[in-house]
């Protein structure tokens, strides 16, 4: 009788602990949440919440970052406020490779793992980095455009901001390949930069046309906004059409409709979903106590008109966002 009454008593017990289990509050922080890449980073994540949740691991994704890609300052801040508030772990992809060290190695010292993904830091405080080889990215750019002329004429490079390691890789990439595989290639501009904003791109671009669109055959844009600038720029000046050579880093509803208009002749893609979508499991991993690749290559690939419907690339030009994000 005694048994049965505290196998009675014991079962609400029970109930309530298997219903307290721990929620593991993981934030992701983007460079910025208004280009369709980091739409992308914020689908993989979710993506990534419904499976765990799906095999009885609960976790809430806290998707926050600046509005704008050059904002460090609120960027810092963001990271700084989830420290406080203790969160699981963070993702995060850095707008800069100093201006975040300090705020990612304080939440590593206060127990709190940080994954960083598309964009590196000067710091080994981060349990993994989960990004495209964005050097191999530029280099690739760099063969295709040169391909597409016959390996000689005048080919401008359209740099995206100072301090960015993801886009200076790409640059470098970009550069180390046309100065060494194509000595008929004249690189009449290397050092201009788009800025954060398709407006700041587009007036960047503008200025570049007006001063060589005349002799320029190609030109490459090392992220989306530039190229989507660079894109506009070239349409208002006629040059649009393949007359000028576009060829950009990123794909997204805009360039994606240029490449189909003949507007742009190739784009470089990288899988942000699978960047979002592998950070949080990489943190959950830690969380229970798991090991995880201090370095993650998400795959890049080249993208023109003639393969832009193919399986292989369905996934990379029109990830499913809808099915992961609310509207």
């Amino acid at each position: 009788m005694k048994s049965v009454l505290r196998s009675a008593l014991l079962l609400p017990l029970i109930a309530v602990l298997a219903g307290a289990a721990e929620t593991y509050r993981i934030a992701v922080v983007p460079k910025g949440t208004t280009h369709e890449f980091w739409k992308s980073v914020h689908a993989g994540a979710m993506k990534a919440q419904q499976e765990l949740k799906a095999e009885g691991v609960n976790v809430q994704v806290i998707w926050k970052g600046p509005l704008r890609e050059d904002d460090r300052e609120q960027q810092v801040q963001v990271i700084e406020n989830f420290t406080a508030q203790r969160v699981s772990g963070i993702v995060v992809a850095p707008l800069d490779r100093r201006a975040l060290v300090a705020p990612v190695e304080a939440a590593v010292r206060g127990k709190i793992p940080v994954v960083v993904i598309d964009s590196g830091i000067e710091s080994k405080a981060p349990a993994s980095y989960i990004s495209t080889d964005n050097r191999e990215g530029g280099r690739i750019a760099a063969r295709e455009l040169g391909k597409m002329l016959g390996g000689k004429g005048n080919v401008i490079l359209l740099r995206y901001a100072v301090g960015s390691a993801s886009t200076e890789e790409r640059e470098e990439g970009f550069l180390e390949v046309m100065r060494r595989d194509f000595p008929n290639i004249k690189l009449v501009s290397t050092d201009q930069h788009a800025g954060a904003t398709r407006d700041t791109a587009k007036r960047a671009s503008e200025n570049l046309l007006n001063r060589f669109g005349r002799q320029v055959n190609g030109i490459f844009c090392c992220n989306e906004t530039a190229g989507v600038g660079m894109m506009q720029a070239l349409r208002d000046a006629g040059l649009a059409g393949g007359r000028v050579k576009l060829v950009a880093f990123d794909s997204g509803e805009t360039l994606n409709a240029g490449l189909k208009a003949g507007d742009v002749q190739g784009l470089v893609v990288q899988n942000p979903m699978k960047m979002g979508y592998l950070g949080v499991k990489a943190i959950v991993t830690m969380l229970r106590g798991g090991k995880v690749e201090p370095r993650v290559d998400t795959g890049v690939g080249f993208v023109t008109k003639a393969n832009f419907d193919s399986p292989e690339m369905a996934e990379l030009v029109n990830p499913p966002l809808a099915k992961y994000l609310k509207p």
